[in-house]
């Protein structure tokens, strides 16, 4: 906070004020710690603390819900972007982290992979199209 420098009876002291909090001050003298007991008025800081409650969670919160497998396997777009290439049609057996669609994102080329082996059920996208980030492109079965 602050820092002064005394001297008392011929002897210098480098004094720092670290902190103050209600009516007590951590200061450092000459390198050496000390809690210094403030007396008289205390002055309220101008930054207020932060005071919270505890986070109570509601039964069955923070808890991963599972969805009904389809049978099918949605491959969706990790970032908005343009569709540059598809690399497999309808019927095409695919296996895990293939790269089954090339994409622009962001001014690069970013190669879209599979997150499972199977099928390839249905190609949601054309080349050219513009996608949204999570939108389907490929369904797996």
């Amino acid at each position: 906070m602050k820092r002064y420098k005394f001297t008392i009876s011929g002897n210098d002291y480098d004094v720092h004020i670290r902190d103050i909090e209600d009516n007590i001050a951590e200061v450092d003298v000459n390198g050496t710690l000390y809690e210094v007991n403030i007396q008289g008025e205390i002055k309220t800081t101008k930054t207020p603390r932060l005071v919270r409650k505890p986070v109570e969670k509601l039964p069955g919160e923070g808890q991963i819900k599972k969805s009904a497998s389809t049978g099918k396997h949605p491959v969706t777009a990790p970032l908005p972007g343009t569709i540059l290439k598809v690399n497999v049609s309808v019927g095409d057996v695919v296996s895990e982290g293939q790269n089954i669609v090339v994409m622009e994102a962001m001014k690069m080329e970013n190669q879209v992979q599979t997150p499972r082996g199977g099928e390839v059920i249905s190609v949601k996208v054309n080349v050219g199209d513009t996608v949204q980030q999570d939108d389907v492109l490929i369904e797996i079965g």
